[in-house]
């Protein structure tokens, strides 16, 4: 491996910048591990020239509009569409895109009904190229890794993030590393790594230990760092809110609630929220809140043990193998945003987990269980009257039906929670196992009768 620089892109001033999210240190570039040069805190990118030249509203809406009709292959990807409002790029062949974002807003009458809620829809970042909101992202930080001269990514990942980068990197040209925890993660999403060409390094760890020994190597060789701690990508994926306020026409829903792992996506989007109003895209801010897993809930426990002043890191277990992460990277930015917009952070059962993506999956539109956190969230917020009866609520769904089948399978096979208390009497209901019948006509018709009476 030829030698290179471990430094991340060298930027124009007069384009953005890196600033620290803790001390506010403002600089033209970053170390490969993204930490602040003087007090190691997280970085994000922030956009100085805004403040003598502020983007008008109105115009920049009507350019979006414009570039939907456009056959650019820069304009047909959902986030290079809003390329205003992302770090500048020098001309339109540097971009690696994969068609990314352009993701449907569905309508979910039935789980409103459910949660308790007038209206309620899901933005499904599942519909990706590689079936989860981490494509949104890739696609900015691998094109300016590309561009700093990298030949090397790599991530740590529970599935998702190793996918979408394996195919970046093949689109980009670039080489991957990924490191996963062994045993932990859905070989559903691991595949993707594999047929994308990645060099996959299962470790016996979990992904918290992945990402540590991520933090190291990028230090120590010329591989540059494809997870949400690089900046990069959560400019990418807080386009999501751009597109998300766009199919709304611009009217600002009351809520927007995120699964919450290594907290990456909640900061992207709170970072679009508060970059919109103070654009003047929004004239107000919708609460994000935060759902995790009752066992993955560092962020729940954060607020509530430590006030959200240190993290309070737990040993992560939890079926929703998206989230599985104990220690997450984010958390500091995930506690402004709730702070900013007056969000929630709540947690939810594994049984509340499967029955609200079996819910979800019963209005024809399939996640994975990371994903079904939100409807879980929702029902409990309802019940603390976090959320009111009268207000309209957004789910982010992160990742397809398919990245996680062996679950869905044992579900309605009724093979999950087999023995847990209460578990049955709840879920039996949307369980809907495949029957095993004799070929014949009569046999299939007495089947659809009783299905017909249930």
């Amino acid at each position: 491996m030829p030698p290179l620089s471990t430094s991340a892109p060298v930027v124009q001033p007069a384009d953005f910048r890196f600033r620290c999210i803790a001390c506010g240190d403002l600089s033209d570039s970053a170390a490969q591990n993204f930490r602040c040069a003087h007090c190691g805190d997280l970085l994000e990118i922030t956009y100085p020239r805004w403040k003598d030249a502020k983007p008008d509203a109105d115009d920049l809406k009507s350019l979006w509009r414009n570039r939907r009709l456009s056959l650019s292959a820069v304009d047909l990807s959902g986030v290079w569409r809003f390329r205003d409002l992302l770090p500048a790029i020098e001309n339109d062949q540097e971009v690696i895109s994969l068609r990314e974002g352009n993701t449907p807003l569905y309508e979910l009458p039935q789980c409103a009904r459910i949660a308790g809620v007038p209206r309620l829809y899901a933005k499904h970042q599942g519909m990706n190229p590689t079936s989860s909101f981490k494509d949104a992202g890739m696609t900015v930080a691998a094109t300016f890794a590309r561009r700093a001269g990298f030949r090397w990514v790599a991530c740590a990942s529970t599935g998702n993030t190793s996918a979408s980068m394996a195919a970046y990197a093949a689109r980009g040209g670039m080489r991957c590393l990924v490191l996963v925890p062994e045993g932990k993660i859905s070989w559903s999403k691991l595949s993707q790594a594999l047929d994308y060409g990645a060099v996959t390094c299962q470790l016996r760890t979990d992904f918290d230990g992945c990402l540590r020994l991520l933090q190291e190597l990028v230090l120590r060789a010329p591989v540059y760092q494809l997870n949400s701690i690089n900046p990069f990508r959560l400019e990418g994926q807080k386009t999501l809110a751009f597109e998300l306020l766009e199919q709304l026409d611009w009217h600002v829903p009351d809520h927007i609630i995120v699964p919450g792992g290594n907290l990456g996506n909640s900061s992207a989007i709170g970072k679009a929220l508060l970059e919109m109003r103070d654009l003047g895209l929004i004239s107000r801010l919708p609460k994000l809140s935060v759902i995790q897993a009752e066992g993955a809930n560092a962020l729940v426990r954060t607020l509530r043990e430590a006030d959200g002043k240190r993290l309070v890191s737990v040993q992560a277990e939890t079926r929703a193998t998206a989230i599985r992460i104990g220690n997450p990277a984010s958390w500091k930015k995930a506690v402004n945003v709730l702070e900013a917009t007056g969000g929630a952070c709540e947690q939810v059962s594994e049984v509340e987990i499967a029955q609200a993506k079996a819910e979800i999956g019963a209005e024809g539109i399939g996640c994975e269980p990371a994903s079904a956190v939100t409807l879980a969230g929702l029902k409990r917020l309802v019940q603390k009257e976090f959320v009111k009866a009268d207000e309209t609520v957004i789910l982010v769904l992160t990742g397809n039906l398919l990245k996680d089948p062996d679950f869905t399978i044992e579900f309605h096979r009724g093979e999950l929670f087999q023995g847990a208390e209460g578990a049955s009497a709840t879920l039996n209901r949307l369980r809907r196992p495949p029957v095993i019948l004799d070929a014949t006509l009569a046999a299939v018709i007495r089947t659809l009768e009783q299905a017909e009476k249930s």
